[in-house]
């Protein structure tokens, strides 16, 4: 495990390093993409959950955010719990993130043959349904 662990902070690192010309870390890219893939609008502790983050380090992460005019929070039909929305601005930047990714994905990508890639993701996808049934298992 610990070389999966090793090639995502390696991949992060690259990504990070192309996004930087934005402006953005991964601890801004991060989460606009995680907005932008939301099924539907996420509230502070949905996205927190997503991001294996407390509560607290969500707010101040939402706070830059809002302050560099990518996400507003908006009330719900419970005034209680915000949904957090992409501005116009946080929508044109995950584009080019989504890009940058894209072809980052492809020049790391490059030189590993079709099927060995495909019987990678499938293994991957093996290991990832089995930890999700273990976690389901796993009391709280």
């Amino acid at each position: 495990m610990s070389l999966m662990a090793h090639i995502n902070r390696q991949w992060r690192r690259v990504i990070d390093r192309r996004l930087q010309p934005l402006g953005l870390t991964q601890a801004t890219w991060l989460p606009l993409l995680h907005l932008a893939r939301a099924a539907q609008a996420m509230r502070q502790k949905d996205l927190a959950a997503s991001l294996a983050l407390d509560s607290s380090s969500v707010v101040r992460l939402l706070d830059g955010l809002e302050s560099a005019g990518m996400v507003e929070r908006c009330e719900g039909t419970d005034r209680r719990a915000k949904t957090i929305h992409l501005t116009a601005l946080g929508l044109s930047t995950i584009k080019r993130v989504e890009e940058l990714v894209g072809e980052s994905r492809e020049d790391i990508l490059a030189g590993v043959p079709a099927h060995d890639l495909e019987k990678a993701f499938g293994v991957l996808e093996q290991v990832a349904e089995a930890l999700a049934l273990a976690q389901e298992e796993t009391p709280a």
